[in-house]
């Protein structure tokens, strides 16, 4: 999340959030820029707790494709009992199911967490159903999904979504999400966050709102990552977002822990147990909560897949995350050590074998492009993590780094100082992005160009909102890109106190490929594609900290079929 990558000479967040002291210090900068406790309204009401017994945390649907659709629940049952029998789901066309279209019985059990999934088949394209689960005369509430379209598509609709943290704030951007007419929701990862309680908050939300993660301790064991999944499953406009419309998601780094790579994390030490084992539960859980078909009926598959929107777009869904990256760089550390900044840039940045696909996934990318072109479909539609467009690090005047100083916790001081020979040497600001695998971001882009009718790239994690005309080395246009804002994660504005204005300014006269942004506000993003066009807007909340809330609209970014640019 480039924010706090600013903090950290081009590295990732987390660590710097981790104690009592910082929690104060958040205070401090929130106060500093004008947030403080006193401005806010506290008389809203908590979100909703699930209860202990029955259908606990709402219903959902995912993965949908013209025929079929993931459907989920979860019931506990009474007791101790390990194993449920006899659960009946149902697939209506109607909300009262006096006309149904699928219908079945099956089961759940306490080595899945009492979690439900089932792949309702035999359904007809590009229609709404609505879907419920009984069992023993208790019925869960109803859902509405939607299955993909065949042939001739004149319009859909994506809401995109990133980065909700629990005790960052509410969930208001979930509720705008469901009361939107969608297609299908598009979460990009970190739909949660594993850090202990006091770590990694907004302390008006955790001490006001009561916004308190449990368990109390960084999520490690099985047990700890089922019970942070179904803490955030009690937030009441999650749950209405997952039961209004059909999700596809891929994870990032914060479902197993901070700035994960293929083989560990920034936020795993020894300590902590066994990387690989501690990856392997956080897949099986993120599998058992999360609406997402498990492929080969393993957990531990990789999820990098596609869908087919007729004949308007392919949605091409990328693991830039647990598959096959390799372990980020990190300034303060590997500058130095990899013997000073040229041979740090020529060496090992731009080290043609670094990957952040890993090479069987980069080549099933560039398959699934040739293929989606020769079909003649209008779009390609990349959905991952991390922003791929150019992001450098910019040249903050001495007069704002005073500002900055003198308003922020005296340990960022000189974090701040670092970044003046990052700017000047034109170093990326965020080494845990696309900009941390330069060579296989621009094999990415010649794939764009020579196999892509009209990419768009959809990305999260920054907790921003960003629209890039993305560009290869050689200048020529390869697509645009697409960066939605944080659920409820806070952006540059809780740790920058200067005007937003000033600080967009900054980074477009750094970096030429960025088109449009904003880094002061939460929300999230509806992308709309056509024959013609793809139109692109954000949706703002005016606040997490608020149980009442607005809605403020971006003006639309609009993309030509053929352009590879924003107009």
């Amino acid at each position: 999340m480039s924010h706090e990558a600013l903090m950290k000479g081009g590295n990732t967040p987390g660590s710097e959030m981790r104690d009592s002291k910082m929690n104060i210090n958040r205070r401090r900068v929130l106060q500093g820029i004008g947030v403080g406790a006193g401005a806010l309204s506290v008389s809203g009401v908590l979100a909703a707790k699930a209860g202990n017994q029955g259908f606990t945390h709402g219903v959902a649907s995912g993965d949908p494709l013209s025929d079929r659709v993931i459907l989920w629940s979860r019931y506990k049952p009474e007791g101790n009992k390990s194993r449920v029998d006899n659960i009946i789901w149902q697939v209506a066309y109607d909300r009262s199911f006096g006309d149904l279209a699928a219908s079945g019985i099956t089961s759940t059990a306490a080595a899945r967490d009492y979690t439900i999934k089932v792949d309702a088949t035999g359904l007809q394209p590009g229609r709404h159903y609505f879907y419920r689960f009984e069992v023993n005369g208790q019925r869960s509430e109803v859902g509405r999904t939607k299955t993909l379209p065949k042939g001739s598509v004149d319009r859909f609709r994506i809401g995109v979504a990133s980065c909700s943290n629990y005790p960052q704030g509410y969930f208001h951007a979930y509720d705008d999400m469901a009361k939107a007419d969608l297609d299908l929701v598009l979460h990009l990862g970190d739909y949660l966050y594993e850090y202990a309680q006091g770590r990694y908050v907004n302390p008006i939300a955790e001490e006001t709102l009561g916004r308190v993660v449990q368990p109390a301790a960084e999520i490690l064991s099985l047990d700890d990552y089922r019970r942070r999944y179904a803490l955030y499953r009690s937030d009441k406009d999650l749950r209405a977002a997952h039961a209004a419309h059909p999700w596809i998601c891929v994870w990032d780094d914060h479902e197993l822990t901070n700035n994960t790579w293929k083989s560990g994390a920034e936020n795993h030490n020894d300590g902590e147990g066994d990387f690989t084992e501690r990856m392997a539960i956080a897949r099986k859980v993120y599998h058992e909560w999360m609406p997402i078909r498990t492929a080969a009926q393993t957990d531990q598959a990789p999820i990098y897949r596609a869908f087919q929107i007729g004949d308007l777009a392919d949605l091409i869904m990328l693991d830039t995350r647990l598959h096959g990256r390799d372990e980020q760089f990190i300034y303060e550390r590997d500058i130095a050590r990899l013997g000073g900044p040229e041979t740090f840039v020529k060496d090992h940045l731009f080290d043609p074998n670094r990957t952040i696909l890993g090479a069987d996934q980069e080549n099933w990318l560039g398959a699934q492009l040739a293929a989606s072109k020769d079909r003649g479909t209008t779009w390609q539609v990349i959905g991952q993590q991390v922003l791929m467009g150019k992001l450098v690090t910019p040249v903050v005047p001495d007069n704002v780094t005073a500002k900055m100083k003198a308003q922020l916790p005296d340990e960022y001081s000189e974090r701040l100082d670092g970044l003046k020979p990052l700017a000047e040497a034109k170093l990326p600001l965020n080494l845990d992005a696309w900009d941390g695998y330069p060579l296989c971001r621009e094999r990415v882009h010649a794939a764009f160009k020579q196999l892509a009718s009209n990419p768009v790239v959809l990305a999260g994690d920054t907790h921003n909102a960003w629209a890039f005309n993305m560009r290869n080395y050689q200048g020529e246009a390869v697509g645009v890109e697409i960066g939605t804002p944080g659920i409820s994660s806070p952006g540059l504005e809780s740790y920058l106190p200067a005007p937003p204005k000033l600080v967009s300014e900054l980074l477009k006269a750094s970096s030429s490929e960025i088109h449009d942004l904003d880094t002061s506000r939460r929300g999230w993003t509806v992308v709309e594609f056509g024959p013609e066009q793809m139109t692109s807007t954000w949706r703002f909340v005016s606040t997490v900290l608020e149980s009442q809330y607005s809605i403020a609209e971006s003006a639309p970014l609009v993309c030509n079929a053929g352009a590879k640019q924003f107009s």
